[in-house]
């Protein structure tokens, strides 16, 4: 009856940490962390800013707010997406200029190994 096996205690343990995590796991952003993903919040932000900007025409459509209101802040928040826009492409273009250089370097040790070998054979 107290014949509890280490296997089932070990199985259980595991159980119950994989519980833990599935129900605190949720409370991060893991994509944050993930290499790939440089500026998560700058996706976010555009996001955020295109749905206001959605809102905006809606709530114009439905004679919420007057044309000089709507006109006035449709431009602000075109103006912002822009300049979201703009660094987001200057963060991808960032990443290709590192990884052709990358390429670029790689290319060049490849030669001077090949050169270095092609005079050590003459000499």
């Amino acid at each position: 009856m107290h014949d509890i096996s280490i296997i089932s205690i070990i199985f259980t343990v595991a159980l119950l940490l994989v519980c833990l995590f599935l129900t605190i796991s949720p409370l991060f952003k893991w994509d944050s962390y993930l290499p790939g993903n440089a500026k998560p919040e700058l996706a976010g932000m555009k996001e955020a800013l295109l749905t206001t900007l959605n809102e905006l025409e809606f709530e114009y459509k439905m004679d919420k707010i007057s044309q000089t209101d709507y006109q006035h802040l449709k431009k602000q928040y075109e103006i912002q997406i822009a300049v979201l826009m703009k660094e987001d492409e200057h963060v991808d273009e960032q990443k290709m200029n590192q990884a052709l250089m990358a390429e670029i370097e790689r290319e060049i040790e490849a030669t001077m190994k090949s050169y270095k070998k092609k005079k050590g054979e003459g000499k």
